[in-house]
């Protein structure tokens, strides 16, 4: 087994100064306690014990080139010499602005922010502004980020506790929301296209909104059933409803234009974040110029000191640059493929009923005997105590994945990486009891 008596005492000593011992909840769900990383590069991560992993977390999807990826260092430094932040128009957030018009089928106009949380939060403004609305739907399991109008309904502790799906319970995600928030949504399962379809035909007057995550990343990485976005699609045009697309993850992962070129279904707006800079805090909403117009005319204020910061900027242009130079999209597909392969195959193998499912430059892997999952509510169905082992169990052979049972590939990753991966989890299903 390895150690980690180091990553165990720092983790002790963050908790006497970081609340709960981390700067995101997530970071908890390590075992056996969040581990203590002190260096990364390409695919390999080095934490404070000097065990060494095979990287296939990638800081929760934005290390698209891998980690420390010179020609994004490099970019970075450059722009840091002529100053980290202006608060003010530059001219490389002007470039930035025009190669995401460029490559982004819905993006007419943009405005850059720090985190996803709070572009999406720009997006619900700017279509309650737009139609003079106020409700919004959204689907069970979608994370939108961590504001309390968006903080309902992404998990639950039961099938039973979600309540019907034509009338979902939208449970709070976390203590200290204000339950008029509650109001502001109306929340119905995924990939149930009929349902949305009712529930639009009667309240389309108080809706100005739906956000959708185009691809289901957060549980399970579900993807869309045939037609459901053009359903949307078409019920936002008839019924004058912004459609906005939540791509913080499936941006420029699993496409150059993110999952609205991949599908091509175009929403009114999007928001991206994560892998548009590789690693580097940015977020752009994007948008169609009707729908961006009250932002550009400033009657729906956004704002932020810190928004378009010369380093990030620089990252976010070279990221792309590279990405459109070696075609990374065709890489990130094709490993992925062969990952999927290869881990139904050593699930096979070794008796274990899995789904593997996913787009291939992020998938998941759940144990079950599901042959596939459309929502939320299928996930209840995952043998979560078994993936917790299989998770450890892949860590303990240098592999690191997150908890959740993602996988996501970078531009760095080989096809020998995939190999390596794949032989680890073979051997470390092998040691399951079926």
């Amino acid at each position: 087994m390895l150690s980690h008596d180091k990553s165990r005492a720092l983790f002790e000593r963050a908790q006497q100064s970081l609340a709960g011992g981390v700067s995101s909840e997530f970071r908890k769900s390590n075992v056996p306690h969040p581990l203590v990383y002190v260096r990364a590069h390409g695919v390999r991560l080095v934490d404070a014990d000097e065990n060494k992993y095979l990287d296939f977390a990638l800081s929760q999807g934005p290390m698209v080139l891998g980690h420390s990826h010179l020609e994004v260092l490099e970019a970075v430094a450059r722009a840091s010499r002529d100053g980290q932040l202006y608060a003010a128009l530059h001219l490389a957030e002007i470039e930035l602005a025009e190669k995401l018009q460029e490559i982004i089928p819905c993006a007419e106009l943009v405005r850059f922010s720090t985190s996803g949380s709070e572009a999406n939060h720009a997006a619900l403004r700017v279509a309650r502004a737009v139609t003079g609305r106020q409700k919004f739907i959204r689907f069970e399991g979608h994370y939108h980020g961590w504001f309390d109008n968006v903080a309902f309904g992404i998990n639950g502790s039961s099938l039973e506790a979600l309540g019907d799906r034509e009338a979902p319970n939208a449970l709070p995600w976390t203590q200290g929301l204000p339950m008029r928030a509650r109001e502001e949504f109306i929340l119905l399962p995924w990939n149930d296209l009929a349902l949305v379809e009712r529930v639009v035909a009667q309240q389309h007057a108080e809706i100005a909104a739906i956000i959708t995550e185009p691809i289901m990343c957060n549980i399970g990485c579900i993807e869309p059933q045939t037609g459901f976005l053009q359903g949307l699609r078409a019920l936002c045009d008839h019924y004058g409803i912004a459609l906005i697309f939540d791509e913080v993850i499936t941006g420029f992962r699993v496409h150059l234009g993110g999952a609205q070129a991949y599908y091509s279904v175009t929403p009114d707006l999007a928001v991206f974040a994560k892998a548009m800079a590789n690693g580097y805090p940015i977020s752009a909403l994007v948008g169609k110029r009707a729908w961006m117009q009250p932002i550009a005319e400033g009657s729906v204020i956004h704002a932020g000191t810190t928004n378009a910061g010369n380093p990030s900027v620089a990252a976010a242009k070279a990221t792309i640059e590279v990405m459109q130079r070696e075609r990374v999209h065709e890489k990130l597909h094709r490993l992925g493929k062969r990952l999927q392969a290869g881990l139904r195959k050593a699930a096979q193998e070794t008796g274990h009923d899995v789904l593997v499912q996913g787009p291939g430059p992020v998938l998941n892997m759940a144990f079950t005997s599901l042959p596939c999952a459309r929502d939320m509510r299928d996930t209840f169905a995952f043998d979560k105590a078994r993936l917790g082992r299989f998770v450890y169990g892949l860590q303990e052979e240098g592999i690191r994945i997150l908890s959740r049972g993602t996988w996501y590939l970078s531009a760095a990753h080989t096809e020998e990486d995939i190999d390596r991966a794949v032989w680890a989890a073979q051997k470390v299903l092998a040691t399951m009891a079926t």
